[in-house]
């Protein structure tokens, strides 16, 4: 039954339900984690003899949850730890006092935070702690906006290719290839304007763009797939997916573990989510802890593109124009 075919008092009654419901999950998914931001189990390291850490430790440990504490031998180890992306940052007991090492390309946010929970809780009154950005953000960036901002222009991208390639009835190898080719231009364009032009996103420009291109093959995918297989309900559920959880929960503004639980995990499942973290890796971290948001990216993307195959075989099945064929009478037989 189309909407059109539903009498007008239904349809009434559905616009003045719908709309708010639609206003209500909205609200809930974008205000409530940014109300909510705060660190949950975050990484953090510390570095140094156990005594001499021991008090920095207790002072964190005041903020339950808070922190998740990872212990080191010597700075080296930790400035290695944050390279890997193992810790957001790490505390190092020295002789001349606490010495705060960040990952501001990590996060800002966290980067941010950091340095006020070890002025505040982890430094005597009179000594200011040292900081030192280990991985910075990029010069012509320093917030990390640029990389931030760009999960919302991948999502309408990715969401836009699967709805064009539903309405416009394609389906198939031509479904993939357009979804693919949409996909790959997507990378080279979003790589222009943020490595090339904005200087905000550095690394290998190949593998930048191809980051841009799975992430926004991941969504566009995820969208036609859905409407391949139940159909046009499918372009909204794979829109409220993307749009009003994917985008808010992905972490990217601060930290997947900044945002109260579940969302934070939820959010690096999705492909908004795992696409700022891989770029982040990619980009800053030399491919640090890429793995598993890439492989996120590839099963969003193949299972979207299989499922774009199995719909369009199962309609190409269901209205095969060709005449059933005749059977001989039993007595011709």
């Amino acid at each position: 039954m189309s909407p059109t075919s539903l009498p007008p008092h239904r349809r009434v009654i559905a616009v003045i339900v719908l709309i708010p419901a639609v206003v209500a999950l909205a609200l809930w998914a974008f205000a409530w984690p940014a109300s909510r931001t705060a660190p949950h189990d975050l990484p953090l390291g510390l570095a140094g003899p156990a005594a001499a850490t021991a008090p920095v430790e207790r002072q964190l440990e005041h903020r339950k949850g808070a922190f998740d504490l990872h212990h080191y031998a010597d700075e080296a180890a930790a400035r290695e730890a944050i390279e890997d992306r193992e810790v957001y940052g790490a505390i190092v007991a020295t002789e001349q006092g606490p010495k705060l090492l960040t990952a501001s390309a990590a996060s800002p946010v966290v980067a941010q935070l950091l340095q006020q929970a070890v002025a505040g809780r982890a430094s005597a009154p009179d000594t200011r702690a040292t900081t030192v950005d280990v991985v910075p953000t990029a010069d012509k960036d320093p917030r990390g906006a640029v990389l931030s901002t760009s999960v919302l222009p991948l999502a309408m991208a990715g969401i836009g290719a699967g709805v064009a390639v539903t309405l416009l009835g394609l389906r198939g190898a031509r479904a993939v290839a357009a979804l693919a080719g949409s996909a790959a231009l997507v990378g080279v364009v979003a790589t222009a304007l943020a490595h090339s032009w904005l200087e905000a996103v550095p690394g290998n420009w190949w593998l930048v763009a191809g980051t841009f291109a799975l992430a926004a093959l991941a969504m566009s995918a995820g969208v036609a797939g859905l409407a391949a297989l139940v159909g046009r309900a499918g372009i909204a559920l794979g829109s409220v997916v993307i749009m009003l959880l994917g985008n808010p929960f992905s972490g990217a503004s601060s930290a997947p573990e900044m945002l109260p639980a579940p969302a934070g995990a939820i959010g690096q499942w999705l492909p908004p989510g795992a696409g700022a973290t891989l770029l982040r890796s990619v980009s800053f971290f030399d491919g640090a802890a890429a793995v598993g948001p890439a492989l996120t990216l590839a099963w969003w993307a193949a299972l979207g593109l299989g499922a774009v195959v199995a719909g369009g075989a199962l309609k190409e099945r269901g209205t095969d124009p060709r005449p059933a064929p005749q059977r001989e009478p039993a007595f011709l037989a």
